[in-house]
C-alpha cells in the first residue's frame, strides 16, 4: 500500500510532548525522571513516524537533548573541594524551558478565550453542555497515544501482501458507530482493526472527518477517556417575515 503523508496545520512542539507525558504520569517537574521520559518520549516519535507524520528537526533537536541529560546524570556528580556541594542538576536548563514554554503559552490562551469571548459572532445549532460536561482542548498527542494502544492489542499477524485499506470504509464505520450511540470512545474506533495499516487508515479518517467538521472530540478531564461526537448540523435560518401587501382600495363598481 502507498504510503500516505500526513501534514498538519498546527503541530505541538517538542516542549508540548514533554509536558503531556509528565502530566500524564503525574511527575514533579522539578524531579522528572529523566530515563523514563527520554524511554516515553522516543516512543512516541516511532509512533509519528509509522503515522507518517511529518516531524520537524526540533523534536529530534529534544531527543538528542533528553540523552545529553540522561548520560550526564550517569555520570558521577563533581564536588565543590571547598563547600563540598555538587554540580548544577543537568535538568535544570530543560525545566527552565518547560517553565518559560508554560507562562507564554498560558498568556497566549488567556488572549485566545478574551477573543472568544468578546468576539460578536452567534452560531445556532451548537451543541449545549452542562457544567458537568465541560471539556478542555485535546492534543494531538491524545490521538497518537491512542493510536499506540491499538498497536500494542494487534495479535502478531504477517501482512498480506497486496491487501489495501482504503479510507472511504473507515470514515463510514467510524459515521455508522456515531449513528447507533451519541458519541463513542477513541479506542473503540480502533476496537476492529487487526493490522497497523488498518489503524493508520482510522487515524487519517479521523483528521478528515475533523478537518470536514463532521465529527469533535472532547475531554472531560485531564488524561480522561476521549469521546468522538457527530458535530450537530447548523440549524437553518428561518426565513423572514414577508412584508404584507398594502391594502387596495376598493373596485367602485
Amino acid at each position: 500500500m502507498k504510503e500516505l503523508d500526513i501534514h498538519l496545520d498546527v503541530f505541538e512542539g517538542p516542549i508540548d510532548l514533554l509536558i503531556h507525558l509528565i502530566r500524564k504520569n503525574n511527575l514533579d517537574i522539578y524531579d522528572i525522571p529523566i530515563a523514563q521520559i527520554t524511554s516515553e518520549y522516543l516512543e512516541y516519535l516511532d509512533i509519528m513516524k509509522s503515522l507518517n507524520l511529518e516531524i520537524a528537526g526540533e523534536f529530534l533537536v529534544m531527543a538528542s537533548t533528553l540523552m545529553q541529560i540522561k548520560a550526564k546524570l550517569l555520570l558521577p556528580s563533581q564536588v565543590d573541594s571547598e563547600t563540598g556541594e555538587t554540580g548544577p542538576d543537568p535538568r535544570g536548563r530543560l525545566v527552565n524551558m518547560i517553565e518559560e514554554y508554560q507562562r507564554y503559552k498560558g498568556a497566549s490562551k488567556s488572549l485566545e478565550e478574551r477573543f472568544a469571548s468578546y468576539k460578536d459572532v452567534f452560531y445556532r445549532g451548537s451543541p449545549v453542555f452542562t457544567n458537568e460536561e465541560k471539556f478542555l482542548d485535546l492534543e494531538l498527542f491524545v490521538f497518537v497515544e491512542a493510536v499506540k494502544r491499538a498497536f500494542a492489542r494487534l495479535p502478531d499477524a504477517v501482512a498480506v501482501e497486496g491487501e489495501t485499506y482504503p479510507l472511504e470504509p473507515r470514515i463510514d464505520k467510524i459515521l455508522d458507530l456515531l449513528s447507533k450511540k451519541e458519541w463513542v470512545l477513541l479506542d473503540d474506533v480502533f476496537a476492529t482493526e487487526t493490522a497497523r495499516q488498518g489503524v493508520i487508515t482510522c487515524f487519517i479518517a479521523l483528521l478528515e472527518l475533523v478537518k470536514q467538521r463532521r465529527i469533535m472530540a472532547r475531554q472531560d478531564e485531564a488524561c480522561g477517556e476521549v469521546r468522538i461526537y457527530l458535530r450537530p448540523e447548523p440549524v437553518p435560518a428561518a426565513p423572514a417575515p414577508a412584508e404584507d401587501a398594502a391594502p387596495r382600495d376598493p373596485v367602485q363598481e
